[in-house]
């Protein structure tokens, strides 16, 4: 599930434009419609298409994708991801295949692959400048020391700045009571679900404090021994956009396969998380529901992915080659609106989010849509809640 940071401003709604299924590639059209809709996201990539052309890569087809979205003249319209869907083939077998794939691990796939191009283009960046320096010209490059510490740490990428958050996972001796911890960045969040649960429950499950005994006991550096000990998750630093990935799909043992857990789960469409630790930063932040993808079908390796994005306050739906926007819209003011997803259960959701300074934002009207369509999507009117 995703939810993305940034300060609350109006801004020019992009187009809607369908993406062609080449071969049961809804896992990858439904995450492409979900990050375009992501506006950090596709201002980075947009301004990568900008620079001097390179070698073809997955960054290259994806920047080349959103271009053409966002340079179509027509509002509404198709786009065939072929490009794109053939470079995703050749690089990773995995999806060099006409078989449904997970979403998510495409989006993990995805953004680390990234990631790796942009290290990858900086390394060979600083190489161009050192040569440049032995040959008596262009700027100043690092030192060697400065050099072999830029080699040794992986370098930031715009990725990192907008997805990456930090967890500290915190260990309590229950003998000395010594705290140890340990710090794992991550780009999404992986929460378990159970039966009538809401995202909020989920992710204070995440949080739970877990004791470590009989076999499972936690080797304690004061105690020089092991010792039983209270083990717990929390967030130390909140990304921009936060990912969060509802795991449905369980191995059960006595099948011998994965199923679906169909649970019913609600999620405010605006999320605070409260399992922060007592550092971290912005705790207070807010985040807003932009984009949903969710998952229709009974099993993971079959069914299909939709996407449910919000653009100017309006609901719109993505099913492929297939949109379905609101014919007119009702404001509504104070919690909002509901929405009901009767026969698909959400795997994953984008959403975007912005820091709360305006004193009066609890009284700012909000626009949803009438029914998209009745047999994936019922928009109704209680309280603050979307069931997916």
């Amino acid at each position: 599930m995703f939810f993305c940071f940034f300060f609350f401003f109006t801004f020019t709604s992009p187009s809607v434009l369908h993406l062609v299924q080449f071969g049961n590639t809804c896992y990858c059209n439904s995450v492409l419609q979900a990050l375009y809709f992501c506006r950090p996201f596709r201002e980075k990539v947009l301004a990568y298409k900008a620079q001097p052309r390179r070698k073809e890569s997955l960054l290259t087809c994806l920047a080349d994708l959103f271009n053409s979205i966002a340079t179509q003249k027509k509002k509404v319209g198709v786009i065939p991801p072929k490009k794109f869907i053939s470079r995703l083939r050749k690089e990773n077998e995995l999806f060099d295949n006409y078989m449904q794939q997970d979403a998510h691990e495409f989006l993990n796939y995805l953004l680390n692959t990234i990631a790796d191009l942009l290290q990858e283009e900086r390394g060979q960046e600083r190489q161009q400048n050192g040569r440049l320096v032995q040959n008596g010209g262009g700027p100043a490059g690092p030192t060697a020391t400065e050099g072999e510490e830029v080699h040794k740490a992986p370098q930031q990428t715009w990725v990192h700045e907008i997805f990456q958050g930090t967890l500290t996972n915190e260990t309590r001796c229950l003998n000395c009571e010594a705290v140890s911890s340990k710090d794992e960045d991550f780009l999404d969040l992986s929460v378990d679900v159970e039966q009538n649960t809401s995202i909020t429950h989920c992710l204070r499950g995440f949080s739970d404090t877990e004791t470590l005994c009989s076999e499972y006991k936690y080797y304690c550096e004061q105690c020089r021994s092991k010792q039983e000990a209270q083990k717990r998750m929390r967030v130390k630093k909140l990304p921009m956009i936060l990912a969060l990935h509802l795991k449905r799909f369980k191995y059960m043992e006595q099948l011998h396969r994965y199923t679906k857990l169909s649970y019913r789960v609600v999620f405010p469409l605006e999320l605070r998380l409260f399992n922060t630790s007592g550092d971290a930063t912005n705790p207070d932040r807010m985040y807003d529901l932009v984009a949903v993808v969710v998952h229709c079908g009974s099993g993971p390796n079959r069914g299909h992915y939709i996407t449910i994005v919000k653009s100017h306050g309006f609901w719109l739906l993505f099913d492929d080659d297939i949109v379905e926007v609101s014919p007119g819209g009702t404001c509504l003011t104070g919690s909002g609106p509901t929405l009901s997803c009767c026969s698909a259960a959400a795997s994953m959701c984008l959403g975007s989010v912005y820091l709360d300074r305006c004193p009066c934002r609890s009284r700012l009207s909000k626009t949803h849509a009438s029914p998209f369509h009745t047999c994936v999507l019922d928009l109704a009117l209680p309280p603050c809640r979307a069931w997916l």
